[in-house]
């Protein structure tokens, strides 16, 4: 693993993108399609906010998926390049299961996809390229009635007997061949956001369903975190939705974020999150 590019531990000052409205529509983006006729891809636009991103290294004991949201673990993968979508589901779904049900104490993880991100903005779209980069906008992947949603969809027959306990939605981000330098990823600690003040819901509508997303409202009192040089053996797990409002964190806003300070020739980030429905019930 290249060394050169593990540097000492640190905060970072940066910018993230916060939630912006163009009009005053009910916030949507249509996604895998064109708009109709007369009708803007996304209402939804951003505005940049200066943030410090503190450093986690060191202190990942201390983070926990239902203290903050979210939790750094060391976790190695048997599955290095992840390049063969059947190898990723036939090896690293079993890996992921097993971190989830370690992490969690859950006796079920169903996992439902995900996505592997590599390549640099400029490749985008380039014929024989096949790139998708870091989300670079704070937000949640799923509105709470949104989970609820999927565990009906996914688990049809068993979603009934499923939502009377626990139910949890955790993504499971790893880094893929080299430590992080380029566009880190940001996670927020869910004590400093305040649900109905930050949380705004916005309408994902695709050709074959419609979801619903959170993007979030800019606010000072937001205290982020990131794993600094993040290597390929460490896994982030970010919460998205918990069923209980005991409270326990219920979710993580997280974004992609620039680090002024990597080193130009660091390779550019690559990474893979996995998707998961976490039950507490069998």
């Amino acid at each position: 693993m290249p060394t050169a590019y593990i540097r000492a531990f640190r905060d970072i000052s940066t910018t993230l993108n916060y939630f912006a409205a163009t009009d005053d529509e009910p916030p949507y983006q249509y996604a895998m399609q064109e708009p109709p006729a007369g009708k803007k891809r996304t209402n939804v636009t951003s505005e940049a906010h200066a943030v410090v991103v503190h450093d986690a290294r060191g202190h990942e004991d201390e983070l926990t998926l239902d203290t903050n949201g979210f939790q750094f673990l060391t976790y190695p993968s048997g599955e290095k390049d992840f390049d063969d979508e059947a190898r990723i589901k036939a090896a690293y779904y079993p890996e992921v299961e097993t971190v989830l049900k370690t992490a969690t104490g859950a006796k079920r993880v169903f996992i439902f996809d995900h996505i592997v991100r590599r390549g640099t903005e400029n490749e985008q779209g380039k014929a024989g390229v096949k790139a998708r980069g870091p989300v670079e906008s704070v937000h949640v992947d799923q509105t709470y009635d949104a989970t609820v949603k999927r565990v009906r969809e996914h688990l049809p027959e068993e979603a009934d007997r499923l939502l009377q306990s626990r139910v949890r939605l955790i993504n499971v981000w790893r880094p893929i061949q080299n430590p992080v330098a380029h566009k880190p990823l940001g996670v927020s600690d869910w004590r400093s956001l305040a649900e109905a003040r930050d949380l705004v819901p916005v309408r994902l509508i695709m050709p074959h369903r419609v979801g619903h997303t959170f993007a979030v409202r800019y606010h000072p009192d937001h205290r982020w975190y990131y794993l600094s040089s993040q290597t390929p053996d460490e896994v982030t797990l970010i919460k998205c939705y918990d069923s209980e409002v005991d409270g326990r964190a219920r979710l993580t806003a997280h974004s992609a974020f620039l680090d002024s300070t990597s080193s130009p020739d660091a390779p550019h980030r690559q990474s893979i999150e996995v998707r998961a429905l976490v039950f507490d019930a069998e």
